[in-house]
């Protein structure tokens, strides 16, 4: 029996749809793989086997999986704001950072409506910006209105699966517009009473790239609820320039990097060689955790 090598880009009312080298098939899950109680055991994203009866007989193994709405092997999160209308948000900036290193998808950061800020509060929005670049996140200032900007996202994006998130309204369905092969998504204009976009996007699923690969819209990762960290450990192994070399330890092994003496961590935020900014947001997620989920666990 031959079996084709396809990923599905669309999943409707049961039927999935996957895309191989040369067609796409209207595929259903076949024997143990038609799970149920399992809403994840095949999602948009996932790379499967299909049957020429057009069953899917196989799921490859995921790199990383978006719960909200449900899609695998993202290469990476566009977490979109605005320089105004609506205005930035950096506290949702930094928790969708948080969910985008737990779900282990490499975030970017895109700016749009730079068209509607002068010189001066351009370079002061770099400068708040700033210190994303010491843990290695790409910046771009962009308008969809004047143009400006998108070929540069483009480049990183070539040949790249690529999600959008970030609240309404600034713009993600003008940009994802101008990435994707046909005109697909419904442009919204932004409410002038609440300064918040009506919801606009539809459905979820990957749309072929101008640039290769897909884009695709995930509304649910707009929220601004933190992911379900289990514990403080894991919570410290989100944040990436809290590595400490071997040499170079906490007084105490088992540190929160929050009131303990000879903190290493602490002494970094002292030095600026981390930053202010993100170590603050970790001590407000590490309180926010310890009151609401971890109140019975042993080792918060």
């Amino acid at each position: 029996m031959v079996y084709i090598k396809g990923r599905i880009i669309n999943k409707v009312q049961g039927f999935y749809y996957v895309k191989t080298e040369d067609k796409t098939y209207e595929c259903k899950l076949r024997g143990i793989l038609k799970r149920k109680d399992k809403k994840d055991n095949c999602v948009v994203g996932d790379f499967v086997e299909i049957s020429e009866e057009g069953n899917i007989i196989k799921i490859y193994e995921r790199k990383n999986i978006i719960n909200r709405p449900l899609v695998s092997n993202v290469d990476f999160l566009v977490i979109q704001f605005a320089t105004k209308d609506p205005a930035m948000d950096f506290g949702r900036l930094n928790i969708l950072l948080l969910n985008s290193f737990y779900y282990k998808v490499a975030p970017i950061i895109v700016i749009n409506k730079i068209d509607l800020i002068s010189e001066d509060e351009k370079n002061e929005l770099k400068e708040k910006l700033k210190y994303l670049e010491n843990i290695n996140i790409p910046v771009f200032l962009i308008s969809t209105y004047d143009k400006i900007g998108i070929e540069n996202l483009e480049k990183i994006m070539k040949n790249k699966t690529v999600a959008f998130g970030g609240p309404s309204g600034v713009g993600k369905s003008s940009i994802l517009n101008f990435l994707q092969d046909s005109k697909e998504l419904v442009v919204g204009e932004t409410s002038k009473r609440l300064k918040a976009g009506k919801h606009t996007t539809r459905d979820s699923k990957l749309l072929p790239s101008i640039c290769g690969g897909y884009v695709i819209d995930t509304p649910g990762f707009s929220s601004i609820e933190l992911p379900p960290i289990k514990d403080y450990n894991e919570l410290i192994s989100l944040f990436s320039e809290f590595s400490i070399e071997d040499g170079n330890r906490c007084k105490y092994l088992d540190c929160r990097h929050i009131n303990e003496p000879d903190c290493v961590i602490k002494e970094k935020v002292k030095s600026g060689e981390i930053s202010e900014t993100r170590y603050n947001f970790y001590k407000q997620v590490y309180e926010k955790l310890k009151d609401e989920r971890w109140k019975n666990h042993e080792k918060y």
